[in-house]
C-alpha cells in the first residue's frame, strides 16, 4: 500500500544558510546566463556571499545536442555579458577534452568473450564465453 512506504525525497534536506535566488536572461541566439544571488533563510540578499554567474550553451554531436554550462567569473550581470564568450569557448573546449578522454577510455578496454561490456574481466565463477577453458 502506497501509505505504508515512505516518500522518496523522505531524506532529502535544504541547507538554509546555502540558499540561492536563481535569475535567468538570454538573447534567444547565443546562450543563456543563471544569476545565482545568494539569500538568508528569510529570502533577503546575503551580502556576506557572492553571486555566482553560470553560462549555458549547447553543442551538436552525434548523439544530439549536449547542453555545456561553464562558470563565469564575473562581478556583475553586465561583466558576466561581456565574458560570456570567452568562458563558453572554455567550457565547450573542456567538455571536448572529457569526451575525448571517455572515447579514449572506451575504445582501450579490453574486452572478454562471454562478458558483460563495461564490467571488464571474466563473468561471475570465472568462466568466458568462448571455447577456451580455464583451470
Amino acid at each position: 500500500m502506497a501509505t505504508d512506504t515512505p516518500a522518496r525525497g523522505a531524506e532529502a534536506k535544504m541547507d538554509a544558510a546555502s540558499l540561492y535566488r536563481e535569475d535567468i536572461y538570454t538573447d534567444r541566439a547565443a546562450g543563456t546566463i543563471r544569476v545565482l544571488t545568494p539569500v538568508t533563510r528569510d529570502g533577503g540578499a546575503d551580502q556576506t556571499r557572492p553571486t555566482i554567474y553560470v553560462g549555458e550553451a549547447q553543442i551538436l554531436t552525434n548523439m544530439g545536442p549536449l547542453p555545456i554550462s561553464f562558470e563565469i567569473d564575473a562581478t556583475s550581470l553586465s561583466d558576466a555579458v561581456q565574458k560570456y564568450g570567452d568562458a563558453a569557448k572554455e567550457g565547450v573546449d573542456r567538455a571536448v577534452r572529457e569526451l575525448q578522454e571517455l572515447r579514449r577510455q572506451a575504445s582501450s578496454s579490453i574486452l572478454v568473450p562471454g562478458a558483460t561490456p563495461g564490467l571488464g574481466g571474466l563473468p561471475p565463477g570465472g568462466v568466458g564465453g568462448g571455447k577456451i577453458k580455464l583451470p
